[in-house]
């Protein structure tokens, strides 16, 4: 088969309406076995948190903080997957919360590390955060796929 032939067929297939229905059963609209067991694990380990916390405030708020941010995170990374790739506006706004939750959560654990480090070591942590959402930005929002830098 010629790769015109296989491009024709790809772009027949993406022309091709999905079956909503199918769909829905296919991926479902309840969570797997994994993500349950990953969810109870983190919420296990969060309420374990806030009770060794003893009442410290600064702990209560990152681990609740952390906590809700990865739920949230999760969740908008569904609806990512779930939307068709060809340039939606909802596909990109969704990116954009995506990359602002993730930005905010390696800020509040490069702020947890870099607080007990010395000085030098506190450097190094905000600069691997700083080029990781850098690195997350351009990722996201700059690389075009088919483009060689």
């Amino acid at each position: 088969m010629s790769s015109e032939q296989k491009l024709c067929m790809d772009e027949a297939l993406l022309k091709e309406p999905t079956n909503q229905t199918e769909r829905k059963n296919q991926d479902g609209y309840w969570p797997s076995l994994f993500t349950v067991v990953g969810f109870v694990f983190l919420t296990f380990n969060s309420i374990m948190a806030l009770y060794r916390s003893k009442g410290d405030m600064g702990a209560i708020f990152f681990v609740v903080f952390s906590y809700l941010d990865l739920v949230v995170l999760f969740y908008f990374l569904r609806q990512f997957e779930r939307i068709p790739p060809p340039e939606s506006p909802r596909r990109e706004h969704i990116k954009m919360v995506v990359w602002l939750l993730t930005t905010m959560l390696t800020a509040a654990f490069s702020y947890k590390v870099a607080e007990i480090m010395p000085l030098p070591v506190q450097v190094l942590v905000w600069a691997m955060a700083g080029v990781t959402v850098l690195g997350g930005f351009y990722a996201f929002f700059l690389h075009r796929e088919g483009t060689k830098a």
